[in-house]
């Protein structure tokens, strides 16, 4: 008899089962013998990602298995706040740093950047998406716990040129939604980048942090609000996504990519 609790890449059947919220795969993995407390994926077992999902009560927790913590289970209420504000974000060509702690302004102050004397939503209408001047101008929107900057047509805003200076003392998480390759995630702190080319939204691996276990699962598909949460950010609606932002900034000539 073939073991159910057999582990393919850091994971189980069962694990697997209630990540893509297939309960009845689940239940009927169990009574087969599965174990869903069986430790795996950085302390996210079956039973305890189970606690995150739909249905808490998928599995009896034994009494000496702890439930998920307070941080944790405000993380599950934000998780469906935010998923909510944002809605359906078509976010292909997209690039988005979302910044912990500190303002639009502050943004600009950062990047050296020039304040575009213009109307945002004309501005965002008027701009030719393939001109190469074009990557020179990226917007910036003040949000609950931070600021998002944001190029609908470009990769620019995760540019290490862009994320290290906007991390300075805190956090910052890069994305690029590439058409050719789907979403690429970066993690910097402090001005440095401690993780690259990443796949936010997307199925974790097996030496994830514990932290990306938990909202890989908690945002199955959407790159934006991963990277929204990562950063701790709370946006109320898409508007710092999908613009028009608060102003546009133009950067400095510069190797972004330094």
């Amino acid at each position: 008899m073939e073991d159910v609790d057999a582990e393919d890449e850091g994971r189980t059947a069962l694990w697997v089962a209630v990540y893509e919220r297939r309960h009845d795969n689940a239940r009927a993995l169990v009574a087969a013998g599965a174990d869903p407390w069986r430790p795996m994926m950085s302390g996210w077992s079956p039973g305890r990602l189970s606690l995150a999902g739909p249905e808490p009560d998928l599995f009896h927790r034994p009494a000496e298995v702890d439930g998920l913590t307070d941080d944790e289970a405000s993380a599950v209420a934000e998780a469906k706040r935010l998923t909510a504000a944002l809605g359906d974000v078509e976010c292909t060509g997209l690039g988005l740093a979302c910044v912990a702690g500190i303002s639009a302004a502050e943004a600009a102050r950062r990047l050296e950047a020039t304040v575009e004397a213009v109307d945002p939503g004309k501005f965002l209408d008027e701009i030719d998406p393939f001109d190469e001047e074009s990557r020179a101008f990226i917007g910036v929107t003040d949000v609950p716990g931070g600021c998002v900057v944001t190029q609908p047509w470009g990769y620019i805003p995760q540019t290490p040129g862009v994320t290290k200076r906007l991390s300075a003392g805190t956090v910052c998480y890069g994305l690029f939604d590439n058409p050719m390759s789907g979403s690429q995630g970066s993690i910097l702190r402090d001005g440095e980048i401690v993780g690259w080319d990443l796949h936010p939204g997307g199925e974790p691996w097996e030496d994830d942090e514990p932290l990306e276990v938990f909202f890989s699962y908690l945002y199955q598909g959407d790159a934006v609000a991963y990277s929204c949460a990562y950063a701790g950010l709370r946006l109320t609606d898409a508007r710092a996504v999908t613009g028009p932002p608060d102003v546009w900034l133009r950067l400095p000539e510069r190797d972004y990519w330094r």
